[in-house]
Order: structure tokens, then C-alpha cells, then sequence
């Protein structure tokens, strides 16, 4: 082979199992005297599938790699093996006679353990497997066995394709009872593989190493071949009987012998059967030897004292007993964990390799001769249940996980374990093997049960069905069976959430998967869709995202019914529901660091909840359905639900919404009452323009409130005009906030009585004397015949109050109207009391407010205008000094110029109310004439029918005032009152004395006066009328008359006037 070691090439991996015939490999090792071929190397796990995540459960053997384990093995195989048919025993020479048949298949001898009655010592015709058929494993249809070796030269049972001179040649000495002779060269034939062909190819060991191997035991076993090989240091036989020519190269015969080196310093010294004593003299000189020969062969001549010193330390080491008594048999490869690492190389053996997912029908017979090897590895039927067992698993992992028999298999291996676990009598060695296995098992599994969405697909679930019964298994017999055992708890890989729930039912074990796979999976779509929710960056992509992710979830909750829950339903019972509840906290997560961020109410939010709340239907409708059999009907699962709360979160964002959109109308009032001029907005719009931006908000706020994406119901519609109403009562408010009409009256003058001599006489005479009653008459009608309303710029203002008013009763009453019949408003089941009883209407208050500030205005606007804007030419003009001089017609012109101008500010509306008050100021402007017109005015008995004519003329400038304004009818009732008076200024003054006297006893209730009985001073009500003692006595006072001078005298000592 020149430099290519037969180390390298048992390197070379072979290809993938599925293509038999075509991927055949073929590796030649050449030597002067024969050729080798090989068959096709089994696959290991490391070539197969270099990055499996299955972790190796045994530990390291420093030094030593899977190949030298593999050939070590072979050799333990074949020295334990080495008395059965095939190895070299009797049988097998009695089976390969001479007299053969020439198809080459044997018809005698008694056959290899555990395959008596077959009737052949080979393989040829191979029954049925009794343990692939325990295990459920496929037989391979290929009768008679396609596993045939071809007969011809240098070809024999004991040794097939050897060479010449390997036998009675070549300088080997037999031994009694073995032969190794050569038959004559025939005609090629084909013949079945005995058990030691088959193993050796499967184990891929060259012809050469076998002969080898072969000689050292001749050589050892010469005259000892009941020798028994637990009683065989394997390694120093090989040592000290092979030499340097038995091998193609120096550096060859070197990695032999340094191998064997390993396997003796990992046997005795890192890994013995029985701990070493500290500072083992024998162990120590072992090592300094191994070290010294690292870089160089040992020499193995008879007289090499680094060969002496080695063999006294090998057996000093490999016999030793426990506490010091002898023992019967050698320890040299049966410490853990160097024995396990042997015992599984050769069950991996059993796998064909041309087939790695397949096992070999002659797994019976093979492993009735690894049992040989138990006594020499120190292996146990529990340890090599174990063993077993992971060998099945590991190779369903690496072959790609496409076989499920092998899962099978390893599940019902793992019966058997479970029956060894609860054994009594388990040793440490087996303890802390079957933890390892089970760790790893479980490690592996989990990984995939953790995350089955990833680890199964639609079609694979049939191996996760297989793979859960296993691993749960495995569990239980490590939480259950070997729980005391620390050790074994701290060979355990597992995370600190396994940990948490170990020794859990399987329901909850079952449940950890779940739950962990479904948020993995949901997990998987948030990284996949890159949803990244930040709370101050609320946009519509993020919004889109989340809908698309409810939908995502939705399917994925599908998926996860359809696939996989009715798998996990055999071992949880509501396993639908549990993912359902786990998907539902996951999305409710997002959902709330999404809300988290949001401020207001918008279409994009309103759609982003509503698909969540669909979402939520669904998966509780899975909870539901799924918890019909539960005995608690699924309550419990249900409580692990944080509902959405979606309509809670919507009312509550949307009330939210409502106070933010008022928020624009508060501030236009607040501004209004900062800057309002009430100066109109236009000739056609006669309105504050605050009150028509207000309105145009209020339409907004209405409008954007009606095409929001939801349900609207009758509460939120109160909600938000109860708001509107508020807003627009304190807007009212303010506008009514213009003072009263009282504070336009002018204060009564105190009574007095008339005097013919007073100073207001003689004055009266002095004026009539120097500019004479025409002139004064022509000085009280300074505005001649082309008069100018009087009307100030402050009532004026008060109008465009009133118009802005009526503006905002019109508006509001058109926001009523949209949201009463409204058909996106739902019906409350629970209607609250804020409408008046039997009132459709929502902003009854606010519009009882208005019409009371309409009132207001309309009353000061009008008292405004008469005592205020037109005093100098009515209250303090009309009938000065006497009544001829001082009639009321020149301020009739004014007044119906005041009209006209009312009529051209206000708006068609606001008119009649207006007309009105300023018609009642009047009138009683006309009262407080005749009966506080203080010094300056004089009446007497025949200036009667002049005052009544001028009030009648005051009732036609409003019965004219405009067509429809205040009907006759109104002004006559108004009328009355002024009429009443006007009639007692009519009367004697004899007749008024006696009806003050009468009114005045009756209104004290002193009854009638008389006795000298004194009258009472009747109180100034302000309510004139002519049955009130008051409005009698005032009229006494202002009557110019001696007999009403001298009562008014003695009754109540009234002063004269100044």
C-alpha cells in the first residue's frame, strides 16, 4: 500500500445506502503474494450525517479514534468467537472438508449458537429472524442469501482468500486439531459466508489484519486451545507474536503497534475495571513506556527488556483482584467506559452495509456470538439492552431518520430496559450507562419534539408517533428508576426548563412540547415577517403586519389541528386546546406592546383589533371543541386564556377618541372667550364667527365618529353628544353673559307732591316767557324731519348674539337629526336616563339652555335700546315739563328707525322675539314716564286724552312693524297694563284717593279705613298696574291738584317739590 495505511482506508466512508448496486466500492490492498478485496465500508454516524446533534453518551478514550475501537472490537470478537464454526474450531474444519459439494453450501456440522436446527453452519438459507421479528424489523427478501464468497485458489472455510503459505507453510506451526491446509485449485464456485466472513466484512477488517490476528492466536493457544479467552491479554499477545515483516510498512506495523499500546493504557490505567491505588507503581511504569514508544516502535525481540518491562506491567495490572485476592480471569478491557465502546462497535455490525437502514437476517446468529465477548468485556444482559438500544436509535438518527421500523425497534428495546431499570441488584457501571443513553436519547428527541414544526413534517408525523412513546419512555425510567442516583443526575444535558418539569406526567411532558413548539413556530413568523413593535411607532405597515399575523396564526393553529394534534391527543387530551391557548397568549403579547404605543383611535387600530378579536372566536371555538370529554369541561385550559377583551379595549379607546375630538371644540370656546368681537362674519352670515367654527367642528367630530369601522352603539352616541352638549351650553353661557335689563332701568325717583308754587312752576313760567312752547317743542325734535336710529354699537352686538344663537339652535338641531337616525347606531339593551322622559332628542338641555339665553339677549338687547340707546328721546324727553309741549311723536320716528335697523341685523328668526321686548321696553319706558318721571313732569285730569292718544299710536308702530312680527292680539294683551294706568290718569282725584284708600287697607289687610285710622305707605313693587295702591299713589303724586297735594300731605307727610 506504500504510504496508504490500512488505517486510512478503513477511513474511507462508504456512500448512501439506498443505490446498492451502483454505489459499490471496491479498495485493493496489494502485497508480492495476494490481493484483498473489500466490501463496500459501513457507514458511521459521523460519515453519514457529520453535523447529527445526537450526542455520544459514553464519554472520550483519549487516544484512541472510532477505527482503532472498530479493529479492537473485531479482535475481541474473534479470540472470544475463535472455538465456533467459521473462527477456526473443529466444526468449521469438519465443515470445510475436501469433500465439499461443489455449490459450496455444507450440509453437516451442528452450526453456530443460536442457530441449531437450521441445518447449515453458514448463512445461506437463513430462516426467518426470531429478533428482528420481536422487533418488527422488514426482512430482507433476498432467499437464498445474495451474502456468497467465491470459491477458487488459495481459498478456505478457516481463512477465506489466503495466500500460500499462511497454512502448514510459512513457517506457523499448528496446533492439535486445527488445520490450515490449502485445497487444490478448482473451478471458481459460489458458497454461503460463514458468521466470521460475515462480521469481519461487516467490521471491515482486511483479510490481512484477520490473518494476522488468526497466527497470534495459534502461536498463543499452541497446546492450550481450551485456554478461555476472558483468561487472553489480547493486545500483548498480538505484541509480543507479530513482528515488523508481518506488515506492508514500518509505519504501518507502528500505528498496530501503537494502538495496541492505547487499548492496554486506556484498559488498565485510564479506564480499569477496579480503580487503581494511588501512585500504582505498575500503572505509572506503563505510561512512561507508552510515551516513550509514542514516536517509535517497541521493540518486541526476545530479549528487549522495554518488551519485558511492558508484558510484567500488563500482567501485574490486568490480574489483579479485588481487595487484593486472586482472580481467575484478566481485566483488561472490561472497565467502563472502554467495554461499551467495544460492545457497541460490534453491535453496530449488525447493520447491512449495503443497507444501513436494514439489519441483517443473521442478527440472531451474530449476536449469540457477542454474547462470547460479555464475560471478556465484562457486559451484562441489562448493558446490553442498553446498548442495544442506543445502537438502534443512533442509527436511525444518522441514517436520516427514514427508517421508522428502527424507531420501533429502539422502542421496544426500551421495554426491555424498563424492566432491567427496576431490577434490585443494578450496578454503578449499569446505572450511569443506562443515564447516559437515556440523556442523550432524550436530548436528541426532545430537541425535535420541543420545536416539531421544524422537526416533522406533515408526512414525518407518523415518526414523531413512534418517536413519543420512546422518548417518554425514556423519561419515565430516568425520573422514576434512577432518580437517587446523583450520578446519573449529573450526566444529564438537559435546559433549565426541562429540568423544571422533570418527573411530570406525561400529559405534562406532553404539554411542554406543545407549547414550546407552538410558540417557536409563531416565534419563527414574527423573525420571518420582521415585526418589530415599538410603542412610539404606530404606523399602518405595522398595523397591516399584525392583521397578516392574526391571519398567519389562524393558520397555524390549522395546521397545528389538522397535523399534529391528532398525534399528541394519545397522550394529552386536549392538545388542540393547549395550542390553541398558547397561540392566543402569543399573539395576545404582540397584541399589547402594540396597544401599548397607541394613543388615539384610528381605522388602521380599529381593524388590527377586530381581526384579533376574530382570531379569538376561532381559538377558543378549538379550546371548546377539544374540551367536550374533559371531565372540568376544559375550565381549566379556558383560564389560561387572557381574554383580548377586544370590544373593552375599542369602547375604551373609542371614549378616548371622543374626549380627544371634543378636544377642538373646548379650545375654539376657550379662544372665543378670549377674542370674540361678535362682530358678524358677513352681510349674509350675520353670526360670530367663532359660533360657525365651533359648528363646523361639531360636524366633523360627528362625522369622523360615523365612519369609524364599528359598531356604533346608542351609548357612545349619548357619549358623544352628551359631550357636544356640554361644549355648546358653556358656549351659551357664554354668549348670554351681556348683563340684564335691569341694569338698563333707570332707579326710581323718591316720591313727592306736586306744588302750584314751586320751583319747577316758576321755572316752567320763565321759559314759557323767553323762547315760548314752539320753540321748546322744536328743541325737543332737534332731529327735525330726517331722524337716525339711535341704536347703539354695543346692541347691536347683542343682536349678532342673537343671531349667532338661532345659528347654532339651527346646527344643533341638524346634529340631532344625524345622530338619531343614524342606521349604524345599534340599539342599547340598557338605555340610559340622559334624554327627558319621552324625548328623542340629545341635546334637550342644551337646547332649553339656548332658548333661555335667547330670552336673556333679547330682553337686554331690547331695555338696552329703549332706556339706554333711546333715552334722550323718550324716558327723559317725553312730556318735560307739560304733555302738549312734549308729545311722543318725535320719538316714534326714532323708534321705528330702531326698528328698521333691528330688522336689517337680525336674521328672520330672531325677529318676533325681538320686536316683542323691545315693544314691552317701551311700554314700560311709557309706565316709569307717568309714574317715575321725576320733578320734571306734571300731569293733570285733561292731559288724559293727549297721553292716551300717544299710546296708541306707541301700539301702531308695533301692530306695523312688520307683517306677522307680534299679532294685534299680543299687543293689546301686553297693552293692558299701560292701558289701566292711562285710565286712572283719567279719573277725579276724589275717585283716586278712595280707590288708594281701598286697595291700600285691603292689601295690608287692616280692612276698610276709617277712625282716624292712618293708611299704610303701600311698597314699591315695580308691577304696575291700576288696582296696585302703589301705582295709585304715584299717580296722585304726579297729579298736579290741590286735593291730591293736601292727602298726600296728610296721609303720608310727602315733601313738596324743590
Amino acid at each position: 500500500m506504500g504510504h496508504q495505511t490500512l488505517r486510512d482506508s478503513h477511513m474511507v466512508s462508504a456512500p448512501h445506502h439506498h443505490n446498492q448496486n451502483n454505489h459499490r466500492r471496491y479498495f485493493s490492498v496489494s502485497s508480492p503474494r495476494q490481493v484483498y478485496m473489500l466490501a463496500p465500508l459501513s457507514v458511521s454516524a459521523e460519515h453519514f450525517q457529520p453535523d447529527v446533534d445526537l450526542s455520544w453518551p459514553f464519554g472520550k478514550l483519549e487516544g484512541l479514534d472510532r477505527d482503532d475501537i472498530r479493529e479492537a472490537a473485531y479482535e475481541v470478537f474473534f479470540t472470544s468467537c475463535r472455538s465456533s464454526p467459521g473462527f477456526g474450531g473443529r466444526h468449521a474444519l469438519a465443515f470445510y472438508s475436501s469433500n465439499d459439494s461443489a455449490d459450496g453450501v455444507g450440509t453437516s456440522g451442528s452450526g453456530s449458537p443460536g442457530s441449531s436446527g437450521r441445518g447449515t453452519s453458514g448463512v445461506g438459507m437463513v430462516a426467518n429472524s426470531r429478533i428482528k421479528r420481536t422487533l418488527g424489523l422488514k426482512t430482507l427478501k433476498r432467499m437464498p442469501s445474495r451474502r456468497a464468497s467465491s470459491g477458487g485458489s488459495g481459498s478456505n472455510p478457516s481463512s477465506p482468500n489466503s495466500g500460500p503459505g499462511l497454512g502448514g507453510g510459512g513457517g506457523i506451526g499448528g496446533s492439535p486439531g486445527m488445520s490450515f491446509t490449502v485445497p487444490a485449485r478448482s473451478m471458481p464456485t459460489r458458497r454461503p459466508l460463514t458468521s466470521a466472513e460475515i462480521m469481519r466484512m461487516q467490521m471491515r477488517v482486511t483479510e490481512l489484519s484477520d490473518n494476522r490476528l488468526r497466527k497470534t492466536l495459534m502461536r498463543t493457544l499452541v497446546g492450550q486451545m481450551s485456554r478461555r479467552a476472558e483468561t487472553v491479554i489480547l493486545p500483548l499477545e498480538l505484541l509480543r507474536h507479530l513482528k515488523p515483516s508481518e506488515f506492508n510498512s514500518s509505519q504501518e506495523y507502528h500505528f498496530w503497534q501503537r494502538r495496541q499500546l492505547k487499548i492496554l493504557e486506556a484498559g488498565l490505567v485510564f479506564h480499569p475495571w477496579m480503580p487503581l491505588e494511588p501512585r500504582n507503581t505498575h500503572a505509572m511504569k506503563l505510561k512512561e513506556i507508552i510515551r516513550a514508544h509514542d514516536g517509535k516502535s517497541l521493540d518486541t525481540g526476545k530479549n528487549s527488556e522495554s518488551l519485558r518491562s511492558l508484558c510484567n506491567c500488563v500482567v501485574a495490572l490486568a490480574w489483579r483482584g479485588a481487595n487484593g485476592n486472586p482472580t481467575d480471569v484478566c481485566h483488561w478491557a472490561d472497565g467502563y467506559p472502554l467495554n461499551v465502546h467495544i460492545y457497541i462497535a460490534l453491535l453496530q455490525s449488525v447493520f447491512d452495509h449495503r443497507d444501513e437502514t436494514m439489519v441483517l437476517e443473521e442478527v440472531d446468529e451474530l449476536m449469540e456470538l457477542m454474547k462470547k465477548t460479555w464475560m471478556m468485556l465484562g457486559i451484562t444482559r441489562p448493558i446490553h439492552n442498553v446498548c442495544f438500544t442506543w445502537v438502534l436509535f443512533h442509527q436511525f438518527v444518522v441514517t436520516g431518520q427514514v427508517e421508522p421500523d428502527l424507531l420501533c425497534a429502539s422502542l421496544a428495546m426500551m421495554a426491555e430496559v424498563a424492566n432491567d431499570a427496576k431490577r434490585e441488584d443494578r450496578e454503578t457501571i449499569y446505572v450511569k450507562t443506562l443515564a447516559s443513553v437515556l440523556s442523550s436519547i432524550i436530548g436528541w428527541s426532545e430537541k425535535r419534539l420541543l420545536d416539531y414544526h421544524v422537526g416533522f413534517s406533515k408526512a414525518s408525523t407518523v415518526m414523531m408517533e413512534n418517536l413519543l412513546p420512546l422518548v417518554l419512555q425514556a423519561r419515565k425510567i430516568l425520573d422514576e428508576d434512577i432518580a437517587a442516583t446523583i450520578a446519573a443526575r449529573q450526566e444529564q444535558q438537559e435546559d433549565e426548563l426541562q429540568a423544571d418539569v422533570a418527573g411530570a406526567p406525561w400529559e405534562n411532558r406532553v404539554d411542554l412540547y406543545i407549547r414550546s413548539s407552538v410558540k417557536n413556530a409563531f416565534d419563527k413568523m414574527i423573525e420571518t415577517g420582521n415585526i418589530s413593535i415599538k410603542a412610539v411607532d404606530i404606523d399602518r405597515a405595522l398595523s397591516e403586519t399584525l392583521i397578516e399575523l392574526a391571519q398567519a396564526t389562524e393558520e397555524l393553529a390549522a395546521k397545528e389541528k389538522e397535523t399534529y394534534s391528532s398525534t399528541l391527543k394519545k397522550w394529552h387530551p386536549v392538545a388542540a386546546g393547549v395550542a390553541a391557548v398558547t397561540l392566543h397568549n402569543c399573539y395576545g403579547d404582540i397584541l399589547n406592546q402594540y396597544l401599548s404605543g397607541v394613543c388615539a383611535l384610528s381605522n388602521e387600530i380599529i381593524n388590527v383589533l377586530q381581526r384579533a378579536g376574530k382570531l379569538e372566536k376561532i381559538l377558543v371555538q378549538m379550546v371548546v371543541e377539544e374540551s367536550v370529554d374533559c371531565e372540568d369541561g376544559g375550565k381549566a385550559i379556558v383560564r389560561e386564556m387572557v381574554p383580548y377583551e377586544v370590544d373593552s379595549i375599542i369602547l375604551r379607546l373609542l371614549r378616548k377618541w371622543i374626549e380627544e375630538s371634543l378636544r377642538k371644540p373646548k379650545d375654539c370656546v376657550q379662544r372665543a372667550k378670549d377674542t370674540e368681537t361678535w362682530n358678524p362674519k358677513s352681510k349674509a352670515e350675520p353670526f360670530a364667527l367663532s359660533a360657525v367654527e365651533l359648528m363646523k367642528l361639531a360636524k366633523e367630530t360627528v362625522d369622523e365618529f360615523f365612519e369609524l369601522p364599528i359598531g356604533i352603539s346608542e351609548d357612545l352616541v349619548q357619549d358623544l353628544a352628551d359631550g357636544l352638549e356640554r361644549i355648546v351650553r358653556e358656549y351659551t353661557t357664554f354668549v348670554a353673559s351681556c348683563g340684564t335689563k335691569q341694569s338698563y332701568v333707570p332707579s326710581l325717583p323718591p316720591l313727592t307732591r306736586c306744588n302750584r308754587d314751586s320751583s319747577f312752576s316758576k321755572l316752567w313760567k320763565k321759559a314759557s316767557c323767553s323762547i315760548g312752547a314752539e320753540e321748546l317743542q322744536q328743541a325737543l325734535s332737534s332731529e327735525g324731519h330726517h331722524p337716525r336710529p339711535s341704536t347703539s354699537r354695543g346692541t347691536q352686538r347683542l343682536y349678532i348674539r342673537l343671531n349667532t344663537l338661532h345659528y347654532l339652535l339651527s346646527h344643533l338641531n341638524s346634529l340631532d337629526k344625524t345622530l338619531s337616525l343614524s342606521p349604524r347606531v345599534i340599539p342599547s339593551m340598557h338605555k340610559r336616563c340622559s334624554r327627558g322622559l319621552g324625548s328623542s332628542s340629545y341635546f334637550e338641555l342644551a337646547r332649553a339652555s339656548m332658548q333661555g339665553a335667547i330670552q336673556h339677549i333679547a330682553e337686554a338687547s331690547a331695555y338696552r335700546l329703549i332706556f339706554l340707546d333711546s333715552s334722550s328721546f323718550l324716558y327723559e324727553s317725553l312730556y318735560i315739563f307739560d304733555v302738549v309741549n312734549a308729545r311722543i311723536k318725535p320719538a316714534l320716528r326714532i323708534l321705528k328707525q330702531n326698528l328698521t335697523l333691528l330688522g336689517a341685523i337680525l336674521i328672520d328668526r330672531a325677529q318676533p322675539l325681538a320686536v316683542k321686548e323691545v315693544m314691552k321696553a317701551s311700554f314700560e319706558a311709557f309706565l316709569m314716564v307717568l309714574l317715575a318721571g321725576g320733578s320734571m313732569r306734571i300731569f293733570s285730569r285733561l292731559d288724559h286724552e293727549m297721553i292716551e292718544e300717544d299710546f296708541k299710536s306707541l301700539k301702531r308702530v308695533f301692530c306695523n312693524s312688520g307683517v306677522g312680527l307680534i299679532a294685534e292680539e299680543e299687543v293689546e294683551k301686553d297693552a293692558e297694563v299701560v292701558e289701566g294706568v292711562v285710565a286712572l290718569m283719567g279719573q277725579s282725584t276724589e275717585q283716586l284717593v278712595e280707590d288708594f284708600s281701598t286697595a291700600a287697607c285691603e292689601r295690608s289687610g287692616i280692612g276698610v279705613a276709617g277712625g282716624g285710622q292712618k293708611l299704610p305707605m303701600p311698597p314699591t313693587t315695580g308691577k304696575w298696574n291700576r288696582s296696585d295702591p302703589n301705582t295709585i299713589l304715584r299717580v296722585l303724586c304726579y297729579r298736579n291738584d290741590q286735593a291730591a297735594n293736601a292727602f298726600l300731605k296728610r296721609t303720608f307727610q310727602l315733601p313738596k317739590r324743590r
